[in-house]
């Protein structure tokens, strides 16, 4: 598999880790829109840290990640479904960025806010917020969870435009190892082997090769790759339930005011949905937000 997520363990110790690739989803994103590749890097971070924290969560629902911002790139947004499925996008001003591929993410997104969001098919919605200040996302994304009551958690990031990887370690509630002192022991040494890591080895070594070279000293157990895919969640149905939500008059006049056809993109794949003078009727006709049978894309 090209796009995958893969958990492992460390028997001995109270850690855990998990590992992301992507490469088709990575691309069908960057397909959609000319990304600058600077804009394009950290949009590959933030889906391989998206992938990395569903990862880590027993839930059914959406998790969002999001990144806004006062400078040239003003916002960056993945999404990540408990079924593993990606979709990602950027809003940014070309001309302040321009071909700077070496732009780093304070010049990029200065006074800057993340938002991690947790929206379960069922239960209550949950949002943490952090400023945006690390010298870069995985450092913003540690930031979080060093300020937050949640379990200390490391990450590495890096995309590079075909591939983006990452790497998270997770201390778990004391098990193997109960002594204060001796799980802080072990706690520093995982993260100082990982942090030995350079950009080169993440993007280009396989998981198991990976492992060995941080941890063949240590016992670890590596499980089974978990399937990773890019899909967009937009459909004509919802399409013509949020043109419902409008009311009837409002959307008769949209359609007067685009000539006839009312035309709803989707932001994050470029899909575009077409209803006419017919569709809008059927819609308020009791069809509900029931998408109108035949398909205009």
């Amino acid at each position: 598999m090209n796009d995958f997520s893969q958990r492992f363990l460390f028997d001995d110790t109270d850690v855990r880790g998990e590992m992301v690739a992507l490469r088709e989803s990575y691309a069908h994103v960057l397909a959609k829109h000319a990304y600058p590749q600077a804009v394009a890097q950290l949009l590959g971070e933030m889906m391989a840290a998206a992938a990395l924290l569903v990862g880590t969560l027993k839930f059914d629902g959406l998790l969002v990640l999001q990144a806004r911002a006062e400078g040239p790139l003003s916002l960056l947004m993945v999404e990540c479904s408990s079924a593993r499925e990606l979709r990602g996008i950027a809003r940014y001003d070309a001309e302040r960025i321009g071909a700077d591929v070496d732009a780093d993410l304070q010049s990029l997104m200065p006074n800057g806010v993340l938002a991690i969001t947790i929206d379960p098919t069922r239960g209550q919605r949950y949002q943490g917020i952090v400023d945006l200040d690390g010298a870069d996302l995985a450092e913003c994304l540690s930031n979080y969870f060093a300020s937050s009551e949640q379990l200390p958690t490391r990450f590495w990031l890096k995309a590079d435009g075909q591939r983006a990887r990452g790497l998270l370690l997770q201390q778990l509630p004391p098990h193997h190892q109960t002594e204060p002192q001796e799980r802080a022991e072990s706690w520093n040494h995982v993260l100082t082997l990982a942090d030995t890591l350079t950009a080169e080895e993440l993007l280009g070594l396989d998981n198991p090769t990976l492992l060995h070279r941080l941890y063949h000293e240590e016992n670890v157990r590596l499980f089974d790759e978990q399937p990773l895919q890019f899909r967009c969640s937009c459909s004509r149905e919802r399409s013509a339930g949020a043109l419902a939500s409008l009311g009837q008059a409002d959307a008769e006049q949209l359609l007067a005011e685009q000539g006839g056809s009312v035309e709803i993109d989707c932001q994050f794949c470029n899909e575009r949905y077409a209803f006419d003078a017919a569709d809008i009727a059927q819609l308020f006709a009791g069809a509900g937000s029931e998408a109108p049978s035949q398909t205009r894309h």
